[in-house]
């Protein structure tokens, strides 16, 4: 397997997946986001969830499972009027653009009301969870992110899988470049993940997951169809819980093996459900008081005594942050074979635009 990676830059990997998108239909603001969700996830270095995705979410779109162009409308009731909670219909759209929209609506009620909550239901996979976390961030926000998934990971001794590795965002500005941000999944590494070792011919950590029969392996291909080992064993597994009661249930969406796989069901809707809460530092001391607080909260962190001296504590998001100022430079990697899935798609959509002819 040729597992060489070529580079594209993040200018011409923008313009390359908007113009893919738009063609499945998508108006072309939606088609902005999407592709700004992947560039932007690309060049944090998270490449199990960026331009990685983009063939399976347009062939999901193409074959009917998910709408070009949603009507994401409110859900309405009288208890939620005027209020910082809101309910969403996602209609059965991209991710991304569902996503995009309830994190706009929950910042929108937190700096009206300190405090934003939406939930959504009836949408798809959207990438990234920091994606969204971070947006509320960018405007001097903290913002919480977290979807549900279909089962995925399990204990030991299960025969299946009992619970999604349901991911949460965590973020908040902190004064520097870069906001503090987590993101995380609740399995011992995101599936995403062990795609990328399959694209790129790399075994994976024993650790990571074990195959269809319970067996640890080594192997991508028998992980990602087993089930996925939980982080922390059952302390991820009581999260992912906790974030299905808050998404599915709290929604009144699917949850739990009522949930469907963009893999394993191809052609329906996901009908995940996300949650989007926006909180406004604001709300409990001056913006001044809470600059100075997470000043000297990152000083604190900085000053921590290393055994290497000339190294230093790391901040959340901060790695990201120093990834993309090396992507910009030197391009987005794409490996070999993500080329060859790109192509195909290219073909089904019948666009001039070709990832062979952008890449370094």
């Amino acid at each position: 397997m040729n597992t060489k990676a070529s580079y594209i830059t993040a200018d011409n990997l923008m313009s390359y997946s908007k113009n893919l998108y738009a063609k499945t239909g998508m108006s072309d603001a939606d088609a902005e986001i999407c592709a700004e969700c992947t560039v932007k996830t690309n060049l944090w270095g998270v490449d199990s969830h960026g331009i990685l995705r983009t063939p399976v979410y347009l062939e999901r779109i193409l074959n009917g499972a998910v709408k070009p162009r949603p009507e994401i409308q409110e859900i309405e009731n009288n208890k939620k009027l005027h209020s910082p909670v809101s309910l969403l219909d996602g209609d059965k759209g991209l991710g991304y653009v569902v996503a995009e929209k309830a994190m706009e609506a929950a910042v929108k009620k937190a700096e009206s009301f300190g405090l934003g909550f939406v939930l959504v239901k009836n949408s798809n996979h959207f990438g990234a969870a920091s994606l969204f976390s971070r947006k509320a961030a960018e405007k001097g926000l903290i913002g919480i992110t977290a979807t549900n998934v279909m089962p995925n990971i399990g204990m030991p001794g299960g025969k299946l899988p009992v619970t999604g590795n349901n991911p949460i965002a965590l973020a908040a500005p902190i004064g520097q470049p870069y906001p503090f941000s987590l993101d995380i999944s609740m399995s011992a590494v995101s599936g995403g993940k062990i795609l990328l070792a399959q694209k790129k011919g790399e075994k994976i950590p024993k650790n990571w997951a074990v195959d269809k029969n319970g067996n640890p392996t080594d192997d991508p291909f028998e992980g990602f169809a087993g089930i996925l080992l939980p982080v922390g064993m059952h302390k991820g597994l009581g999260l992912s819980l906790f974030i299905d009661i808050i998404t599915g249930v709290l929604s009144s969406g699917p949850f739990l093996q009522n949930l469907k796989s963009m893999y394993k069901h191809a052609e329906e809707t996901s009908e995940t459900s996300h949650v989007f809460i926006v909180i406004d530092p604001t709300l409990f001391q001056s913006r001044e008081t809470y600059e100075k607080r997470i000043h000297e909260w990152v000083r604190m962190i900085k000053a921590t005594p290393m055994t290497d001296p000339e190294a230093e504590q790391i901040i959340p998001g901060e790695i990201e942050y120093k990834i993309e100022k090396s992507r910009r430079d030197n391009g987005i990697p794409i490996p070999a074979e993500l080329i060859t899935d790109l192509s195909s798609i290219e073909s089904r959509l019948g666009s001039d635009v070709h990832i062979a002819d952008l890449l370094n």
